[in-house]
């Protein structure tokens, strides 16, 4: 009499639960954030205080690096929208709101790494994105960047529009989508902020 082969590595691997979404659409929200609140620097600029810190590089190399990073959370929050399983809320509680603990899903393996790669890099786009921020941040401050209002009014909009999210306790979905879209517009603004150097 033949065995029974038990289970495979794919359906035994498929009935764990992959750790929250939400610890990896959060803080790729939140380095979002960090470059959208450039806006605030237009109006809420001082007199540069002798214990300021210093930026530690030039300007050309902030904005680069602030574009970089644009570009970098725009193929994170694509990689969360090409596998809505595990980011987006598919097939949990699909109209619940962004929170812990309402839409881990049963997952495989290959999920699994996805997931712990997807977390590195949100957490390595987090640090550049605040780093880069403060620098570009810095460099309009000190006049090394001389950029007319819309612009900055093009990163308030962002900001508002992710400050939604928190408010209106929009869905995982919801909140990759306008991820998506607000990393492809803070892409552009950067670009834009690029064309402005006086240095």
């Amino acid at each position: 009499m033949a065995k029974d082969p038990g289970p495979t590595a794919s359906e035994e691997s498929d009935s764990r639960l992959a750790p929250d979404p939400f610890a990896a659409v959060l803080p790729a929200i939140a380095a979002l954030g960090t470059i959208a609140s450039i806006a605030t620097i237009n109006w809420a600029a001082r007199e540069r205080t002798t214990d300021r810190m210093r930026p530690k590089r030039k300007a050309v190399t902030a904005l680069r690096e602030l574009e970089t990073c644009c570009l970098h959370l725009t193929e994170i929050f694509r990689r969360f929208q090409r596998n809505p399983k595990l980011f987006a809320g598919e097939g949990a509680q699909g109209s619940s709101p962004l929170k812990f603990g309402v839409h881990g899903p049963r997952v495989g393996l290959d999920a699994t790494k996805l997931y712990q790669q997807s977390i590195n890099d949100v957490a390595s786009m987090l640090v550049l994105a605040s780093q880069s921020a403060f620098e570009v941040m810095c460099a309009v401050e000190d006049g090394t960047i001389e950029a007319p209002e819309d612009i900055f009014f093009g990163f308030g909009e962002c900001q508002d529009r992710l400050n939604k999210l928190i408010q209106n306790r929009a869905t995982l979905k919801a909140s990759v989508d306008t991820g998506a879209e607000v990393a492809d517009k803070l892409a552009a603004l950067v670009r834009e902020l690029k064309k402005y150097r006086t240095d």
